[in-house]
């Protein structure tokens, strides 16, 4: 008898259990590039410290073919949310993806200008003839130079461009085949730590620039709205940690991404350049949160350049539902 009141009790427990499993909803987020960048350092944190978990999600994290195809996958219901830029609706909703933000990590640009100091640039004025990196021609990074190049009176012709990866990126600047790069944070610690002296720009004081941004579907935002707002929640707690303590977080994020095991000095370097460039909210706006007027220069500048060809309702780009608590 004591046998089976063992066995049940231990059944019992077992299927306690499998209820508490089933409790969380599964959710697949989808990174527009790898996913062990320190880009996405947030989203890591909130997984590993179990703020998703909180809100009763498991979130998947899977890796998209960049921006476009992210949002392509988050439109068609391939990916529950995924990863972009806050001007990212602006492109593709434009060519009938109903995708829009739901939360923009940072009130600033996520794109910096960075430039060797040997190569006599002293700032984006003398860009002129020189050779400048961007992850692509159909991405941020270089839509955002188009912006700084224009706030010069510049235009594409009057730079050599080159589309060449993030691995070019690096590589390039420290063998001096580029002179500049429009990029993130990280790779310029790479490209520093090879013994390269950089001087740098943010990109959003010449050009309304926007951060990374999380997308998700109108389908996903009316049907699933609890999933879109826990993992936005989880997300920006998360960034919270970052802004109040960048060593602490660097030592949660390398446990969580045990490649970079004893380099948490140069981690903690990158995500005080995220909390000093990126994350700071915009005044007047809570963290999370769009700028319908920010949003509206940038489409306006898209416009005028042909990156997009239609103008979409501001309204439409973006939704601040989630951000609040």
């Amino acid at each position: 008898m004591m046998h089976f009141f063992k066995r049940t009790a231990a059944a019992a427990l077992v299927a306690l259990m499998a209820t508490g499993a089933q409790a969380q909803e599964t959710v697949t987020y989808l990174f527009p590039a790898p996913d062990f960048l320190p880009a996405f350092a947030p989203f890591h944190l909130a997984k590993s410290k179990g703020y998703f978990a909180d809100a009763g999600l498991e979130v998947d994290f899977q890796i998209g073919k960049g921006g476009a195809d992210v949002a392509a996958q988050v439109a068609v219901g391939n990916a529950d949310l995924g990863g972009g830029i806050g001007d990212t609706p602006i492109i593709v909703r434009a060519n009938g993806l109903d995708i829009r933000g739901v939360a923009l990590l940072g009130g600033r640009g996520l794109t910096q200008l960075y430039w060797r100091t040997d190569s006599g640039i002293t700032g984006p004025a003398d860009f002129a003839g020189k050779s400048i990196g961007v992850l692509a021609y159909q991405d941020t990074t270089y839509y955002n130079l188009l912006g700084v190049l224009a706030s010069q009176g510049m235009t594409r012709g009057d730079v050599d461009a080159q589309a060449v990866g993030p691995g070019g990126m690096i590589q390039l600047m420290i063998s001096g085949d580029i002179q500049a790069i429009s990029g993130v944070p990280e790779w310029a610690a790479s490209i520093r730590a090879a013994g390269v002296e950089l001087g740098e720009q943010s990109v959003d004081t010449l050009f309304p620039a926007m951060a990374q941004a999380i997308i998700a579907s109108d389908k996903t935002i009316a049907e699933r709205p609890e999933v879109v707002r826990g993992v936005v929640q989880g997300v920006l707690r998360a960034i919270g940690d970052i802004m109040a303590d960048p060593a602490q977080a660097a030592a949660d994020y390398v446990a969580a991404v045990p490649r970079y095991e004893g380099q948490e000095a140069m981690i903690e370097g990158i995500m005080r350049d995220y909390v000093a460039k990126v994350y700071s909210p915009a005044e007047g706006q809570p963290l999370g949160a769009f700028d319908p007027e920010r949003i509206k220069a940038v489409q306006d500048f898209y416009l005028a350049n042909e990156i997009v060809r239609t103008a979409v309702p501001v309204e439409d780009l973006y939704t601040n539902a989630f951000v609040g608590e």
